[in-house]
């Protein structure tokens, strides 16, 4: 059978979702989108250009017919400001899929629960389909699935941290309980932090700052490209039992 990435009923090919902050220009930035074979991008909405035609606009460089562009609330502290910003949003491109995040606080950049459950209720009586940016707490989770968001995206670790799943057991979790896509957003730094969460079982992998930051972005995402693939063809093929103690890979009987 087909294994199909579905986001808000449309499928995707690619179970990585790139972002397109941080690289040293839009060339770059298309360049490493191209080596990951990613058919999703994330878009902050407040920081790249995507409407001022007197300015190099992202559009020019990774064309929206042919990628789907995922604004998100980069940036935004408050449900006022996510909100804002995202009808913004569907008002520039008629961007109706989108990416929530609210952020508790400038040093760790979690995200603000209480604000984001508020602005998902909010966005989806609207007709977003919202893919949202979490802490991996499953309790947390499940009310955002609850309330009808598009897709789950807990953190593996802080935003740029590059530091890894932290907490493989409540990722574990969040993904056994859910309906909808979980996808592992923030902390990834190399590829088999991708690999890792592919192999946890989660849908996909959302990176940008261990792209943008590597001294290769290019190299680095198309090494992504292969990680997440490989990563979910080893969940699906279902690794071997753990075993405490050595086991010969050669049979016991009728040795020599």
């Amino acid at each position: 059978m087909q294994d199909v990435f579905t986001i808000a009923n449309k499928n995707y090919k690619s179970r990585l979702i790139v972002g397109t902050g941080k690289y040293k220009d839009f060339k770059q930035t298309a360049d490493a989108v191209k080596a990951s074979g990613a058919d999703i991008v994330t878009v902050a909405v407040r920081r790249v250009n995507i409407s001022d035609k007197s300015q190099p606009l992202l559009m020019d460089y990774l064309d929206p017919k042919s990628i789907t562009y995922l604004p998100n609330t980069a940036g935004c502290y408050t449900s006022d400001e996510a909100l804002r910003t995202l009808r913004l949003a569907r008002e520039i491109g008629d961007w109706k899929l989108v990416k929530l995040e609210v952020l508790g606080d400038k040093k760790t950049l979690y995200p603000n629960m209480i604000e984001t459950i508020k602005s998902a209720e909010i966005l989806v009586k609207e007709n977003f389909k919202v893919m949202v940016y979490c802490t991996d707490d499953p309790i947390l989770s499940k009310k955002l699935e609850d309330i009808g968001v598009s897709a789950i995206m807990p953190l593996a670790a802080p935003i740029g941290s590059g530091i890894g799943i932290q907490n493989k057991t409540n990722i574990t979790l969040i993904k056994e309980q859910s309906a909808v896509p979980v996808i592992v957003d923030a902390g990834v730094g190399t590829a088999s932090d991708a690999t890792i969460a592919m192999e946890l079982g989660c849908d996909g992998v959302l990176i940008n700052t261990a792209i943008a930051e590597s001294k290769n972005p290019v190299l680095m995402a198309e090494s992504m490209k292969h990680a997440v693939i490989a990563g979910r063809k080893a969940y699906k093929a279902e690794r071997m039992k753990k075993r405490k103690y050595g086991n010969p890979s050669s049979p016991q009987q009728h040795l020599i």
